[in-house]
């Protein structure tokens, strides 16, 4: 047996007792660092690889396990909940006001918004959607802006200092916000920190933050939370729970059901 067939099995072995630790709600790095007997520093490229790998899900300062979060990939999200992106989508289609400049995020649901904005330029359009942006391109009277940063590979979306700092330079009629995960009480849910972060830009610079979500995204755990403004709007489909719409206008959003 090779030197590095050993490294690579201790290796394993160690990814599968920190996500065993995870599993049990040892969730720091500092933690982790003293069960498994090394450094912090190798724990986080640890916590990297096992996110990267779709077994973990990173948070500040530790993780989730993978049964607790689960993001999919863009082309299985975009094979669910058609008929209720689409309903959601044309709502929202209506509050893009003419010839305004709006921010559409990452994701089917606004990629579904995208489609119905084909034909209503002149408009400018500032996305980090990878397919919203290719889609827009090719449309008339649209000014399309990708903002610039590292891309997610799970999601398509643009993250980073990069993208916060185009961000910075703008201000939007509209933003249209996507969602991985919606809760009354914590606001809006999402994969990275990163991700939160670049949301919370995109909606300071916006005159309206619109969130589009279906009724599947409430319930669900997320590692990042970005609050619900008391002026922003979300617009869901009619599966969703009464008490929890209701609860949601409880925290002053305005709630739009298709």
């Amino acid at each position: 047996m090779t030197g590095g067939t050993n490294v690579r099995r201790a290796t394993q072995a160690r990814h599968d007792a920190m996500v065993a630790l995870v599993r049990e709600g040892e969730a720091s790095v500092d933690v982790l660092s003293e069960r498994l007997g090394v450094s912090a520093s190798t724990v986080r490229r640890d916590l990297a690889t096992l996110q990267r790998d779709g077994r973990l899900a990173r948070t500040y300062g530790g993780a989730l396990a993978r049964e607790v979060f689960h993001e999919r990939s863009f082309s299985e999200s975009e094979q669910l909940n058609l008929e209720a992106k689409s309903s959601i989508a044309a709502v929202a289609v209506d509050l893009v006001p003419a010839e305004g400049i709006v921010f559409i995020d990452s994701g089917t649901t606004c990629l579904a918004l995208a489609r119905l904005l084909v034909a209503r330029g002149p408009l400018t359009v500032v996305t980090r959607g990878l397919e919203s942006a290719l889609l827009l391109a090719r449309a008339d009277d649209i000014d399309v802006v990708l903002l610039g940063g590292r891309v997610q590979p799970l999601s398509h979306g643009v993250i980073g200092p990069l993208a916060a700092l185009a961000l910075d330079r703008y201000r939007f009629d509209v933003a249209f916000m996507g969602a991985d995960a919606i809760d009354p009480a914590r606001g809006l849910g999402e994969p990275t920190v990163d991700e939160t972060w670049i949301k919370e830009r995109a909606s300071a610079v916006a005159d309206r933050v619109v969130v589009l979500a279906d009724a599947s995204k409430l319930d669900q755990q997320a590692p990042a939370w970005v609050a619900m403004g008391p002026s922003w709007t979300l617009v869901m489909d009619a599966a969703a729970p009464a008490e929890d719409l209701d609860a949601l206008r409880d925290q002053g959003v305005q709630v739009l059901v298709t």
